[in-house]
């Protein structure tokens, strides 16, 4: 991607619009966006932008269409797969500045909000109501609304509550052209295609979403959380299987192994078992009838599939602290070596314990350590991979164990990624969960809603040429099989 012919008038221009403090250029003042939280993929973008409104958003796409300069929309930059990773030539769309609560609905239960709203911010604020917004992140304290709406995000509860595409009723979304769009609504159902799913999770390459309407829920009367120890990780990933299979379906089911522990133990303190080989954290909200009813068949549940240990929090302060630790496992990870990779696939349920295991191998083959810290109830696998980028061949070695992972994923009946999105970081495994097919038409929706292909390009959906060369592709000839697609 290359710059405007004119750099300095089409600089000018953003200035004019927006301000001369909202639009950054120099090579240090745009060093702290060279990245999202993948930061092994580093890039200046031409500047970035900080507009504080939808209609400074519409300027700066208008003003880009204009000069043919492509736009890479960012929210906290939290993210873990390079989708807000900045591309030479192109300008930087920052919406961290649109962070205001324009409304929260009590008669409706609904929030409407701009996209750099924290996603915390939004229960914060719910919360004297007796309301709340269920999808959290691990991030949640820094990650933005429009960040998830990219890329679908989860949490941990998201196993009862849903990912963000089932708790969002409506965006304003703005076109590369700067054309408004409005999609949904409050009513139960929307005419016509579903561009309300679609656009969730497309990681901004279809739209800037300026504008969010939310569901929120009741907070729970009664929420308690079981721990159980295991000592194997293969017990606790079956007992996981069991629980969903006997009807019972928690607010949250947690998974992690002995070196997550170890991590998460060392650097918040939380009270986790350092011997176990894995522990489950599974929560249980609802009436005190209910909670009593299915505590007692999840811990029978557990017994029976070899829990060393089993320990219940019902006050606010102990639960708050054992999600702590499973929220902060990441950066807690990241103490026990110099770099880790982290991964996102998601399995069935039912095949846990197999890939696990097949992991663990691999880890020995590549001489690389993992620690595992997932969303066990719906199949979401977060390894993370340890290794030192100074270390020659470790960042290799990484990434193809890395890609293994995902492949596992799809041989076993799974995806590629859960909630951390394609970006850049999964362009090639997208080559082996979708076929030639598949991926043009993902081509064709993109070129819907954005034919100049000015939106975030190269992310999420890879060209049809780089599967081909990947191998992962049958070609004909040398040809690709779509022609009128070859741009891409």
């Amino acid at each position: 991607m290359s710059a405007p012919p004119d750099s300095a008038a089409f600089l000018a221009e953003l200035r004019a619009a927006l301000s001369a403090e909202a639009v950054l250029s120099s090579a240090e003042e745009l060093r702290p966006y060279e990245c999202d939280g993948l930061s092994v993929l580093r890039e200046l973008p031409l500047c970035v932008v900080l507009p504080t409104d939808r209609e400074g958003v519409q300027a700066v796409l208008r003003i880009c269409q204009r000069y043919g300069v492509a736009v890479v929309p960012r929210g906290a930059g939290t993210g873990l797969s390079g989708g807000a990773r900045p591309i030479r030539g192109a300008v930087l769309l920052s919406l961290a500045r649109l962070r205001n609560i324009l409304a929260i609905d009590l008669e409706n239960r609904t929030a409407r909000v701009q996209p750099g709203v924290r996603n915390l911010a939004i229960s914060e604020a719910a919360r004297p109501s007796g309301l709340y917004y269920a999808p959290d992140p691990s991030s949640q304290i820094a990650c933005s609304i429009g960040g998830n709406v990219a890329e679908n995000s989860g949490g941990v509860h998201c196993l009862k509550y849903g990912l963000t595409v089932h708790n969002i009723l409506a965006l304003e979304v703005l076109t590369a052209a700067g054309e408004a769009l409005q999609i949904g609504s409050q009513a139960p159902d929307s005419p016509g295609y579903d561009l309300l799913a679609l656009m969730t999770g497309s990681e901004g390459l279809l739209g800037v979403v300026t504008e969010c309407t939310l569901r929120l829920l009741p907070v729970p009367e009664h929420t308690l959380v079981l721990l159980a120890a295991f000592a194997s990780v293969v017990a606790a990933a079956e007992s996981v299987s069991a629980i969903i299979a006997a009807g019972i379906i928690p607010a949250g089911l947690e998974m992690m192994d002995q070196l997550a522990i170890e991590a998460a133990e060392d650097f918040v303190h939380a009270g986790y078992p350092r011997d176990a080989a894995a522990i489950l954290l599974c929560e249980l909200d609802g009436s005190a009838v209910e909670l009593k009813e299915r505590r007692q068949e999840v811990e029978v549940i557990l017994q029976r599939h070899g829990a060393s240990a089993i320990r219940m929090a019902e006050d606010a302060a102990t639960r708050l602290l054992l999600w702590k630790g499973r929220k902060a496992a990441f950066p807690a990870v990241g103490r026990l070596a110099p770099d880790y990779y982290c991964m996102d696939g998601t399995i069935p349920r039912q095949r846990l314990a197999e890939v696990l295991e097949q992991i663990a191998a691999w880890s020995v083959e590549y001489g690389l350590r993992v620690a595992n810290v997932f969303h066990a109830g719906d199949g979401n696998l977060h390894p993370l991979i340890l290794y030192d980028a100074n270390a020659e061949g470790q960042l290799h070695a990484a990434e193809t164990f890395g890609q293994r992972i995902l492949e596992l994923c799809v041989a076993v009946g799974g995806s590629v990624t859960g909630e951390h999105g394609v970006g850049v970081e999964k362009l090639d495994s997208m080559c082996v969960q979708f076929n030639a097919a598949e991926l043009a038409q993902l081509h064709r929706i993109k070129y819907a809603f954005d034919p100049e292909g000015r939106l975030n390009p190269g992310k999420a959906v890879p060209s049809l040429h780089r599967c081909a060369e990947l191998g992962a592709m049958h070609v004909h000839h040398g040809q690709l099989p779509f022609p009128e697609l070859e741009r891409f």
